[in-house]
């Protein structure tokens, strides 16, 4: 039996290796670019958050995340560890349940699996471009234009839109749509959030601690804590990552609220302020040592303070909005980055035609999807990628059974 698999990114060799471990399974994995696994070896900044041990069903999202349930459950966080432990990779875990390769490089996850793949049973084609997919009959033709691969089942993990520069594209959504499958409407998910205050880029580079709500029209929609960067055009980091699933996707006033000393309250901060007066500090520096300078100053001048004044001569009104900047600063959104700075794409092929306990297709028997072609996205932190090897994995074993 010969299985085809279109696109060679992580559920794609998840369910090639799988599918492989039925040595009567001839596996041919196909992939567009020149080698395997590039979006792969650029995650998490060249780290490879590659799992999460918290990893449940409450961190997916699409028009049905139930969907997602039977692969989580079939091929969870321990299996998947022990897994790549069984493939040599050694890992690490933090304590915020992300799970990063012991080296703290991507391209150990990517070499673990490219050798992994380097078995009788499985043929790798790169540089092959699907350009058409044809079942006649009970078998499936798969062209490049050039070349005809034949196949009696057939799994496309193309992967989502999100980071095109890396490989990101419309290709899983058109083949499987020439197919019958219909798809969501296509957004940017863990990505950077655009802002309209031109003050941002004083803070170009900044990093800084903070709790962090997004606001639509003055009501909370999503709220997160953790490390958040500023940019020329913007605000980045993991904080805003967890929170920027569907932010300016409708009409409306959006905002991110940021508190940038959560673990103090507003009477501790103004007790702090008013010890800093008796300093002989200029008021630009009067937030020195307990933020970084160049916020710190920011946020001096969005209070309306003059840095020339010595922190002397802060009044107690002046004090007070100080403390308000740094506990609620404000800046209003206007639209998300686009697909090619998105870690993730929300939306995608419906899970309704397709099998939860297989990934077969409901609409064309022997044709399997996996990973983010479906609509199903994962929060920041290692969820999506344990999506893609729990849906690969489920996906090869059923397509490369042998039956046909």
């Amino acid at each position: 039996m010969i299985l085809g698999i279109i696109g060679g990114g992580a559920s794609g060799m998840a369910a090639a290796l799988a599918a492989a471990e039925n040595p009567g399974t001839q596996v041919v994995l196909m992939e567009r670019q020149s080698r395997v696994g590039r979006k792969l070896s650029a995650t998490g900044n060249g780290r490879c958050n590659l799992t999460n041990t918290n990893a449940s069903k409450e961190h997916y999202h699409g028009t049905d995340s139930d969907f997602a349930k039977p692969a989580l459950d079939g091929f969870d966080t321990e299996a998947t560890l022990s897994w790549f432990r069984g493939l040599g990779l050694c890992t690490v875990e933090e304590p915020s349940g992300r799970v990063y390769p012991y080296s703290d490089q991507a391209n150990s996850v990517v070499d673990v699996l490219r050798l992994a793949l380097e078995k009788p049973n499985i043929t790798l084609k790169t540089g092959f471009e699907v350009q058409k997919i044809r079942k006649d009959g009970e078998k499936f033709s798969v062209t490049n234009g050039e070349e005809t691969v034949c196949c009696d089942k057939l799994i496309v993990a193309c992967g989502g839109l999100a980071g095109t520069k890396l490989g990101g594209s419309l290709s899983g959504y058109q083949l499987l749509g020439k197919l019958g499958h219909k798809a969501t409407r296509l957004r940017p998910a863990l990505v950077q959030l655009k802002c309209g205050w031109n003050g941002i880029a004083a803070l170009k580079g900044v990093r800084a601690n903070c709790s962090a709500q997004i606001l639509h029209d003055g009501e909370v929609f999503a709220v997160s804590s953790g490390e958040v960067q500023f940019t020329e055009y913007g605000v980045s980091g993991p904080v805003i990552f967890e929170i920027s699933r569907d932010v300016c996707q409708g009409p409306g006033k959006w905002t991110c609220q940021m508190d940038f000393l959560p673990q103090w309250d507003a009477n501790t901060l103004e007790k702090e302020l008013l010890r800093r007066t008796q300093m002989a500090l200029p008021m630009d520096d009067i937030l020195t040592g307990i933020l970084h300078n160049r916020l710190g100053r920011v946020l001096t001048k969005a209070a309306g303070i003059k840095g020339k004044l010595k922190a002397a001569e802060l009044t107690d009104s002046e004090r007070k909005e100080l403390c308000r900047a740094v506990k609620a600063f404000e800046v209003e959104l206007t639209e998300p980055m686009g697909m090619d700075s998105a870690q993730v794409t929300a939306g995608g092929v419906l899970t309704g035609q397709f099998d939860p306990n297989t990934m077969e297709s409901r609409l064309v028997p022997g044709l399997y999807a996996c990973g983010e072609v479906l609509d199903i996205d994962g929060d920041c932190g290692g969820y999506n990628l344990q999506w893609a090897w729990s849906s690969g994995r489920l996906a090869g074993l059923h397509a490369g059974k042998g039956s046909v």
